[in-house]
């Protein structure tokens, strides 16, 4: 619709309390810096820029100031839906209000995390330059193990989040199964003897296939799966 009109922009109407909310739903899922960040205020998707101008003003304001203009709105049922997972973590808010967890403070803490995810987004890629230059002539896309090892735990996650799903298929990957897959790297090369280019893992996920050997960590796009018979 946005393309149809010629609009660069489409904006929603996402308030501070819409923030505490999903702030609540990503830590009951166990959600990770960038997931604990979340609604950002701007967010490019397919060429379109998905602006929420919002985010700072409480619901009860928005909706008082839409009366007094006399501006009608939109009220959608399935907010008081407890079959959704947001309408029943909504009537938990008063009760944790009176503990300080209020909306104000669940969207400072979304707007902290979001600053500390960016600051670890520029470190990551600090560090995909310096992986690309040490993998430079390498025949497969990948990490040069060594250095990748040296790196801190949370940009490695990153980085081989980031080769996963620039190649795969079957992407986005999960965050979970991104942690446990450098685990069993970090348990595979612990074992490395003294031999020299053997395989020590090889593992898929999310359509690419990740190969670790004594010296590299390649990522390239895995083969189609085998379609099952009979």
């Amino acid at each position: 619709a946005a393309r149809a009109n010629g609009a660069s922009h489409i904006l929603t109407a996402h308030t501070r309390d819409d923030q505490a909310e999903t702030v609540l739903m990503r830590m009951s899922r166990g959600s990770g810096i960038a997931g604990l960040a979340a609604m950002a205020r701007e967010t490019v998707r397919e060429g379109i820029i998905l602006a929420r101008p919002l985010l700072h003003v409480p619901k009860s304001r928005l909706i008082a100031t839409l009366k007094k203009a006399k501006i009608a709105y939109a009220d959608d049922p399935t907010n008081r839906d407890i079959g959704f997972a947001r309408p029943r973590l909504r009537a938990l808010m008063p009760a944790l209000a009176d503990e300080g967890c209020d909306a104000r403070n669940l969207a400072r803490l979304a707007s902290r995390l979001a600053r500390a995810n960016a600051a670890l987004e520029l470190l990551a890629n600090g560090a995909e330059r310096y992986l690309a230059l040490r993998n430079r002539g390498a025949e497969r896309p990948g990490f040069h193990a060594e250095a990748f090892a040296a790196l801190s735990e949370e940009i490695r996650v990153r980085l081989l989040l980031r080769a996963i799903n620039r190649v795969g298929h079957e992407g986005p990957a999960e965050l979970g199964k991104v942690e446990a897959l450098l685990a069993a790297l970090d348990r595979a090369a612990a074992g490395n003897g003294p031999a020299k280019r053997r395989i020590l893992l090889k593992q898929t996920l999310a359509g690419a296939l990740v190969t670790l050997t004594s010296d590299r960590i390649s990522v390239e796009p895995a083969p189609p799966r085998r379609r099952r018979t009979g």
